[in-house]
């Protein structure tokens, strides 16, 4: 049977991860069909279309899948299900939100973050934040899979898959949209950046992250923190980098002033190049660290950004 990618989207392009998804599917089988469900979807429905390996998009035109709201998402993937053998979603927030509900109306188990595809039915998937990676095996006839985004490589080169209209299924009537406050911002978004750079506790200060907003633009690169920065209101929650963050896998990651806690490694470890500033030369950080610097990053940080802008 087919598998059937749930694709989140602007109303004009799928997000950048779908094409990770798509490559995770295309390794549970060969038909990979995608779901685009909005109102006025159509560009979404063209952006799906062209992504490499698609066969077939799916586009559910209804005014009630406007806001994407979980609640009347889920029916319509529920009623599409019997056709697919897997329902695969990124593990971002849309994910996160509408694969549990798939799962429990089809009375399934959810395989979580998937971040490798063994088999069509046996993927792997990490515990205790990270720690150790364990090796499922779902006996269920549809499969409702999250995959962890930067565990698969997006695929390349263009598709043009057929688009075929379908209806919606209505709103269920369960919530309402009332409003969206989308913080703005210059530099890329933390899960698509090439560079990240993340500041910690040891910043001090919310005032004292300016100095990692100037290396962040002199580096073109995407600005996060860890939790413990977060919780102390240096730094706005979608800031945030770790297990109840966001993960990331950049080329290279820049932690400042960051001990390197469990949950925040689970996040980043994956990073291609990790470089760690941080005056505790026995901080956890370290240990995953490809380039250590152990000093005061008052001094270090603006050194540096003075050294990029001379390059």
């Amino acid at each position: 049977m087919a598998i059937l990618v749930v694709a989140a989207h602007d109303g004009k392009t799928v997000r950048a991860n779908v094409a990770n998804a798509v490559a995770a599917a295309s390794q549970m089988g060969s038909d990979v069909h995608v779901l685009v469900a909005g109102s006025n979807a159509g560009d979404a429905a063209k952006s799906a279309a062209a992504i490499q390996g698609v066969a077939k998009v799916l586009q559910a035109e209804d005014a009630a899948y406007g806001n994407w709201l979980a609640e009347d998402i889920a029916p319509l993937v529920v009623k599409l299900a019997p056709n697919y053998s897997h329902i695969v979603m990124a593990a971002d927030s849309v994910g996160k939100n509408i694969a549990p509900r798939v799962a429990a109306l089809l009375d399934v188990a959810q395989v979580s973050e998937a971040i490798q595809v063994v088999s069509p039915d046996t993927f792997v998937r990490p515990i205790y934040a990270g720690n150790a990676m364990a090796t499922v095996q779902s006996s269920d006839k549809i499969k409702v899979v999250t995959i962890r985004p930067t565990n698969f490589k997006a695929v390349v080169g263009s598709g043009s898959a057929a688009i075929e209209q379908i209806g919606g299924t209505g709103g269920s009537g369960l919530s309402s949209f009332v409003g969206a406050e989308l913080s703005k911002s210059e530099r890329p978004e933390l899960t698509s950046a090439k560079i990240v750079i993340s500041g910690g506790r040891g910043l001090a200060s919310g005032e004292n992250f300016k100095m990692l907003e100037k290396l962040a633009d002199v580096m073109g690169a995407g600005l996060g923190a860890s939790r413990a920065a977060v919780d102390a209101g240096y730094v706005p929650n979608d800031y945030q980098v770790g297990q109840t963050g966001k993960v990331v896998a950049p080329d290279l990651y820049i932690a400042i002033g960051i001990s390197g806690a469990i949950q925040h490694l689970a996040g980043m470890k994956d990073s291609k190049t990790i470089v760690a500033i941080n005056k505790d030369e026995e901080a956890p950080i370290f240990q995953v660290a490809d380039y250590g610097i152990v000093g005061d990053l008052f001094q270090i940080v603006p050194e540096l950004t003075a050294a990029v802008e001379k390059k």
